[in-house]
């Protein structure tokens, strides 16, 4: 350690008996100051140790630098070079751009708009009687589980990852359907008993069910159909609001009535709240369209319509305005939540519905796929080949193109997630839940 000397201003007001006029217009100051450590980093230079203190007061430090013995920081960088044969042009007059805000990592993550967490995800689950977990042909990946032991394990794998809402669809015995679908209302059926063994082992999960008879109906229809093939509305919402209420009972925190009958969320309202359920809520599906999208799903609940369509109560894919029109119905008839069914392929709709609503909006991403004679290599469980030919596709879709290659399953799936999102879903009812909250968790870490 060196004693050096410099000279360092003083005010002379400030020293008491000292002539303004004196010679003395300095005060030379002995302080030890200890040589700079130079540390020169480059950044093609990796330094695992940190910079070593010199054990200087911040009064020491300061003096150094005012004494002129400032420590070296490493160069400013040098401008990268462009390739060779890049045109000389001069600078664009821009006070705007863009780009600024998307150069790093640290800048696109601060500013981005829209993010994905596991408590978007609602995830979707198909039960049945049995006791093994049966896969599902067209929705690889997925099964229909068991009921006592399959569902309780994925439920577990999903709290794991913070997936803490699912959805219960059932895989009701043939035997059991009638055109009526009173077995929807059973209290000691499938969906019931299901909810009952879940609340029991984790309270805090949040269950969402389905209010529709299209499971439970001997013709695959959502409501109950008269001899020349129409679709009874009223009475099918009577049959929907006793199922509703039976889910409740046996611990639905929310119910869900995907039937498209027109009044059903005013008459289910009504009657939990005459049954005493004012807390359990309902997430209407405001907007579901009379999709093609739907087929695997109706292969995992077994339930296609034995004959005709669901366009009478479902709706038209080429109508925009009429989402409106459900829109403030079910508002008005006390619903909590708004879904929107397909979710990518109505984007739109989605958007539609957040501009002109408060409300919650929820989106289904479907699935889909299509036999395909293109494809020789992609085997699903069933031995069967699908694939998406349409870019709009779904679950399947990915599933399909990231088995074969074409696409990085994990990144389209987000960026499919995070579509939903930026549309302005709130929640997502995903059968990548469990998936998309590991890579999520993933990119915590």
């Amino acid at each position: 350690m060196a004693s050096s000397i410099f000279n360092a201003p003083c005010n002379i007001q400030a020293i008491k008996g000292l002539d303004r006029n004196s010679k003395f217009n300095c005060v030379k100051i002995a302080v030890k100051v200890r040589p700079p450590r130079t540390v020169v980093v480059r950044a093609s230079e990796r330094h695992d140790r940190p910079t070593e203190k010199r054990g200087l007061s911040d009064a020491e430090c300061e003096a150094a630098v005012v004494a002129g013995n400032v420590p070296e920081a490493p160069p400013v960088p040098p401008k990268p070079a462009a390739p060779a044969g890049t045109p000389v042009v001069p600078s664009l007059p821009l006070n705007r751009r863009p780009r600024r805000n998307r150069k790093s990592p640290v800048l696109r993550a601060a500013f981005q708009e829209t993010h994905l967490s596991p408590a978007n995800f609602v995830y979707p689950l198909f039960i049945h009687e049995g006791e093994e977990d049966t896969p599902i042909g067209a929705m690889p990946g997925c099964y229909r589980l068991g009921w006592r032991h399959g569902l309780v394990e994925e439920v577990a794998k999903a709290r794991d990852v913070g997936v803490n809402s699912i959805v219960l669809f059932p895989k009701v015995p043939d035997a059991l359907k009638s055109p009526t679908g009173d077995e929807a209302y059973n209290d000691n059926g499938l969906v019931p008993r299901a909810i009952r063994l879940l609340k029991d082992k984790y309270p805090d999960l949040v269950i969402y069910t389905d209010v529709a008879l299209d499971p439970y109906s001997s013709d695959g229809h959502d409501g109950i159909v008269r001899e020349d093939g129409v679709i009874l509305n009223d009475e099918t919402v009577y049959q929907l609001c006793k199922q509703a209420v039976s889910q409740a009972r046996a611990g639905a925190d929310v119910v869900s009535p995907s039937d498209m009958m027109d009044g059903r969320v005013g008459a289910i309202r009504d009657a939990l709240d005459a049954e005493g359920f004012q807390d359990v809520s309902i997430m209407s599906y405001t907007a579901k369209y009379a999709s093609s999208f739907y087929g695997p799903f109706r292969e995992a609940l077994d339930s296609n319509p034995r004959f005709g369509d669901k366009k009478t109560y479902q709706m038209n894919p080429a109508n925009y305005r009429e989402a409106l029109v459900e829109t403030h119905e079910d508002e008005s008839e006390g619903a909590d939540i708004l879904l929107v069914k397909p979710g990518l392929p109505y984007l739109d709709i989605i958007r539609l519905l957040r501009d002109n609503s408060s409300l919650p909006i929820a989106a289904y991403q479907t699935i889909f796929v299509l036999n395909s004679p293109l494809v020789k290599d992609f085997e699903i469980v069933c031995s069967t080949i699908f694939v998406i030919l349409e870019v709009s596709g779904e679950y399947s879709m990915i599933k399909a193109g990231g088995a074969l290659k074409m696409i990085d399953e994990e990144r389209v799936m987000m960026e499919s997630l995070m579509c939903l999102r930026r549309a302005g879903a709130d929640i997502i009812l995903t059968y990548f839940a469990v998936q998309a909250a590991r890579s999520l968790c993933g990119e915590k870490r």
